[in-house]
């Protein structure tokens, strides 16, 4: 179906270059699907629905949804709390709902199970903290991600684990050693691994760190940016390069106190299913007393520097293009988006993008599903 993907490291700048030669033979037997439209916004808005903050399902309270992958093989959505096994044990759910050119239809819960541990165990009260989940299009196991802990007593390791359709721990990937929690180094308090995604065709799996390594310099600012980094590993585990990633300037200032605001990446996901060098990241800002600003950008990464196990330092980062700010697209309620999947294609040639809202157990917020149209 396709070439191998080579990481070629040139130079003592040791350059990385992503390089697919993608050659696909047959459609996978679909009918070629109708051309895009050609007039029109890039991204349009198709619909959305709010699940209720009170909602139960199977005894668990549902919320705190912060990822979102879609199950070729079932059909099925698959959704990740990151109820750090606080409320109830650490899980997943399932779910479906139809997307098409009318909109986004209602969101019916049909499935959970708790992530386990290595024994067999729902995980403790505050011994994770969950945030992506992607689908491995080779086995239907499932790639999460969590965050670890950094406080004044505890330095644990972000990771990525693997877990079976039931539940069931299946795995461990290794992480890249800058990413661990130490003293000094390392990512951030609740600022670690949040987004993940495999490319290539399943060949590789990505994820990001949502803000700066202690070691990389500060977090975003009102005046200021900041670089976080994107990890291309090997499904089996092995690190093979490492990007920066330039984060946008905090997008307002927080009132009444000033410097409560944050910006960093909630979400990655594959451009296309069979290109590695291209990513659409989900920076998601929250500034106090104003509210959110959910950005999505396309990052290339062909051109970066490899900076795996390396300073920042002059590094070429990765470039980016917006493709939307969800401010645009005409929603009546803007919540804390942090996921995002592709749906299924419309009769136009659009793809859709499925996007999911953290309400964080939180009354004043809202789990909100909204469906998007690509050209």
């Amino acid at each position: 179906m396709m070439d191998s993907v080579v990481f070629v490291r040139r130079g003592p700048a040791r350059r990385a270059q992503i390089l697919l030669a993608a050659t696909i033979a047959v459609a996978l037997g679909a009918a070629p699907a109708a051309a895009a439209p050609e007039s029109g916004p890039a991204v349009r808005l198709l619909g959305e629905q709010i699940v209720p903050n009170d909602l139960r399902f199977e005894g668990t309270a549902v919320g705190g949804l912060s990822g979102i992958d879609f199950d070729t093989r079932t059909g099925d959505y698959v959704l990740i709390s990151d109820d750090r096994s606080e409320r109830d044990p650490a899980r997943f759910y399932t779910a479906r709902f139809a997307v098409t050119e009318n909109g986004l239809g209602p969101v019916t819960f049909t499935g959970t199970h708790p992530l386990l541990t290595p024994a067999g165990a729902p995980y403790g009260p505050k011994s994770l903290d969950p945030e992506e989940i992607r689908v491995d299009p080779w086995t239907g196991d499932y790639f999460w991600t969590q965050e670890g802990e950094r406080t004044d007593t505890v330095l644990a390791d972000p990771s990525v684990r693997i877990a079976r359709p039931d539940g069931a721990f299946a795995g461990e990937l290794p992480i890249p050693d800058n990413e661990r929690m130490r003293p000094d180094s390392g990512p951030r308090q609740n600022l670690a691994l949040e987004g993940a995604t495999f490319a290539a065709g399943g060949s590789l799996f990505v994820t990001s760190v949502e803000a700066p390594l202690l070691q990389d310099g500060p977090v975003a600012t009102t005046t200021t940016g900041a670089t976080t980094r994107i990890t291309v590993q090997a499904r089996t585990g092995r690190p093979l390069a490492q990007f920066a990633y330039p984060l946008e300037p905090v997008f307002a200032e927080s009132s009444p106190q000033p410097g409560l605001g944050t910006n960093g990446i909630a979400s990655i996901l594959a451009a296309d299913p069979f290109d590695p060098s291209k990513v659409l990241v989900l920076e998601r800002a929250f500034v106090y007393g104003v509210g959110n600003k959910i950005r999505i950008y396309e990052a290339d990464l062909n051109a970066a520097t490899n900076v795996l196990d390396a300073p920042l330092g002059h590094a070429r980062p990765v470039t980016k293009r917006l493709l939307v700010d969800l401010a645009d697209v005409g929603l009546r309620n803007l919540d804390n988006v942090e996921g995002m999947t592709w749906g299924p294609r419309l009769p136009s040639g659009e793809r859709t993008l499925i996007l999911v809202s953290d309400n964080n157990f939180a009354a004043n917020q809202i789990t909100q599903f909204i469906a998007l149209a690509v050209r």
